[in-house]
C-alpha cells in the first residue's frame, strides 16, 4: 500500500503545483496590461523595481489567494483521471476501504496546510507591505479625504485620554489636540495645544502653543509655551483604524494591536478580527476542500472529467460567494467574528461528511 500511497500523494502535490502555476502566470498577465501604462508614467521607475518591489510580493499574495481554488481543482482533475483509467476500481477490488483511500490526500492536505499557514500569518502580512506602498508611491493616488482624520479620541490606558479635532496623516500634523488624565471621574491633568507634529527621527511630538495644569487638592498649577517637545503612548499610526493595514500585520504584531486597542477603548475592530481569524481557517479549509473534491470525483461518470470539474467549480464558487459574505458579515459592528469567519468551513464541513458517507456506501 506504501506504494500506492506514495503514488497519489506525488500525483496530489504535482497536479497542485502545476494548477496554480498555470493560475499565476494568468493573474500576472492581467495586471500587466491593467497597470503598464502607470509604470510608464515613472520615468524614475525601472524595471528591477517593478519585478523586485511590486510582481514578487504580488505572485506571493495571489498565490496564496489561488491556494484552495488549485488544491480542489487539482484534486478533481486527477482523481478523476484515476476514475476513468478504472485504477479506483482495481483499488477497490483489492479491499481497500474508502477512508484508507484518503489516507495520501489528507498527507498532502496537510503538507498544503502548513505551507498555507506560514504563508498567512508570516510571509504574505510582511510581503503586502512592500506591495502597498509601491502601489501607494506609483499606482494609486491616495484621495486626500483618505489621509485626514477627524474628531479622533483615544483611551491610552484607565485613566488617560487624548483628543484631536483633525490630523494629516501624510504632513503628520494636525490641530487642537487635548489629552487628560482622571482618578476616578475626578480630573487631575490636562495638556492641550493648537498644533501637534510627529518628529519621526526622534519619534517625538512638537506640540505648538501648549497649556498644561495640573489640579491638586486645593490648588492648581498651569503653565504654557510655545513649544514643548514630549513623548506619548501613541504614533499616528494609531489614528489610523482600517483594515487594510491589518494585512500587513504578521499575525503576532496584529493580535497585540488589537489588545492594545481594546484597551485604549476602540469599539469596533472587528475587520481585525476577521483578517487575523482567517489566517487560520482558510488554511485548514484544505482538509475539507480535499475530501469534498475526492468525494465529487472518485466515481466513473459519462461526461468524464469535464462533469466533474463543472460541479467542482460550482461548489467552489457557492464557497467563495460563502466565505466573504462571511467576512463582511464579521466586520460589522457587534458581529461575532470568530462565528462568522469558520460559518462557511462549518457549513461545507458538514457537506463533506455527507459526501463521505455516501462514498464509504
Amino acid at each position: 500500500m506504501k506504494i500506492l500511497d506514495w503514488y497519489i500523494l506525488k500525483r496530489y502535490l504535482t497536479t497542485f503545483l502545476f494548477t496554480l502555476l498555470i493560475l499565476i502566470p494568468i493573474a500576472v498577465a492581467i495586471d500587466i496590461a491593467e497597470k503598464i501604462d502607470k509604470f510608464l508614467r515613472h520615468d524614475n521607475l525601472t524595471f528591477i523595481e517593478v519585478v523586485n518591489d511590486y510582481y514578487k510580493n504580488f505572485i506571493i499574495y495571489y498565490a496564496n489567494t489561488f491556494m484552495p481554488l488549485a488544491l480542489f481543482l487539482a484534486v478533481i482533475i486527477f482523481t478523476s483521471r484515476l476514475a476513468n483509467n478504472t485504477e479506483i476500481v482495481a483499488i477497490n477490488g483489492s479491499q481497500i476501504s474508502f477512508t484508507r483511500f484518503l489516507y495520501p490526500y489528507f498527507v498532502g492536505a496537510t503538507i498544503v496546510t502548513i505551507v498555507a499557514l506560514l504563508m498567512n500569518h508570516y510571509v504574505v502580512p510582511t510581503s503586502s507591505k512592500t506591495r502597498k506602498k509601491f502601489e501607494s508611491t506609483y499606482i494609486i493616488k491616495k484621495k486626500y479625504k483618505d489621509r485626514i482624520v477627524k474628531d479622533f479620541s483615544l483611551q491610552l490606558n484607565d485613566s488617560t485620554y487624548i483628543f484631536l479635532q483633525n490630523f494629516d496623516l501624510k504632513r503628520n500634523a494636525g490641530y487642537n489636540f487635548s489629552t487628560e488624565t482622571y482618578n476616578g471621574l475626578k480630573l487631575k491633568y490636562k495638556l492641550i495645544a493648537d498644533n501637534i507634529n510627529w518628529q519621526e527621527e526622534d519619534s517625538t511630538f512638537r506640540l505648538l502653543n501648549w497649556k498644561e495644569r495640573k489640579i491638586y487638592f486645593d490648588r492648581d498649577s498651569i503653565f504654557s509655551g510655545n513649544s514643548l517637545d514630549t513623548t506619548f503612548a501613541f504614533s499616528p499610526k494609531d489614528f489610523n483604524y482600517k483594515s487594510t493595514l491589518a494585512q500587513e500585520m504578521p499575525s503576532g504584531e496584529l493580535s497585540d494591536f488589537i489588545t492594545l486597542s481594546r484597551k485604549r477603548g476602540v469599539k469596533n475592530l472587528n475587520a481585525y478580527l476577521v483578517e487575523l481569524y482567517k489566517r487560520t481557517s482558510l488554511p485548514l479549509a484544505s482538509y475539507i476542500l480535499t475530501l469534498i473534491a475526492v468525494a465529487l470525483a472518485h466515481k466513473k461518470r459519462r461526461g468524464g472529467i469535464g462533469v466533474n470539474l463543472a460541479i467542482g467549480i460550482a461548489v467552489m464558487f457557492i464557497y467563495v460567494f460563502f466565505l466573504k459574505v462571511a467576512e463582511v458579515l464579521g466586520a460589522v459592528a457587534g458581529a461575532n467574528s470568530l462565528l462568522n469567519v469558520w460559518m462557511p468551513n462549518m457549513v461545507f464541513g458538514a457537506y463533506a461528511i455527507y459526501l463521505y458517507i455516501n462514498a464509504r456506501k
